[in-house]
């Protein structure tokens, strides 16, 4: 009995995902096809009815993992509005967490890619790239929810400096969470402090950190 169109489309998805765990977990260069169908359920040899490459696999994950990621983050904010709790607060909260440091497989794309995409290719760097410019949009407009006095522009070189903190010290936690926990967990509180120091210098500050 062949396979389906729609079975076809479920083991591609399977593979998709199997991909995705691995690669954040290992790295993309240290992931073979061999480990990577067997994880997802299936023989090596199955592999290029799905994908004419892994370099078109790699693409193709990282696209959607880091679309899903975006989605999520513009999915938190309407939440985190709709429950009467700032957005930008709770996005840091959970991002300099341990739960979200430890969470390598489901936790944020961007950061689990980093490493990788300057060696990938330039379909896959322009999806990262875009993406990357998304989230700058979304927590630009996280900042300017709480100061509707900032310009676009300003709210945006912000939000760069922003993230760009908080994803620096999220891979400095993760690269020492096993030598030296204490430091893995101090590096993401501390940056936390830091950040809401910066962000919430009038008054009132205290009481939105409690959010």
């Amino acid at each position: 009995m062949g396979v389906t169109k729609e079975m076809a489309a479920e083991n591609r998805q399977k593979i998709l995902a199997a991909a995705e765990r691995l690669f954040r977990e290992k790295g993309v260069d240290a992931v073979g096809l061999t480990e990577l169908m067997r994880e997802a359920g299936f023989t090596q040899g199955g592999f290029y009815n799905h994908f004419k490459s892994k370099e078109a696999l790699v693409s193709e994950a990282l696209e959607r993992a880091v679309e899903e990621g975006v989605q999520e983050l513009s999915d938190a904010i309407a939440n985190s509005r709709a429950k009467g709790i700032d957005p930008l607060t709770r996005q840091i909260n959970w991002y300099l967490s341990p739960e979200q440091r430890d969470d390598i497989e489901c936790g944020c794309a961007m950061a689990g890619f980093v490493g990788d995409i300057p060696r990938l290719t330039k379909e896959a760097q322009s999806s990262y790239a875009e993406a990357l410019e998304q989230t700058f949009e979304r927590i630009a407009e996280m900042i300017r929810f709480q100061k509707p006095t900032l310009s676009k522009k300003g709210a945006h070189r912000r939000a760069i400096a922003l993230y760009g903190q908080m994803v620096g010290s999220l891979l400095l936690s993760r690269a020492v969470s096993s030598g030296n926990p204490k430091l893995a967990d101090e590096i993401l509180k501390q940056t936390q402090t830091e950040i809401f120091a910066d962000l919430y210098k009038a008054a009132g500050s205290a009481e939105r950190r409690t959010k």
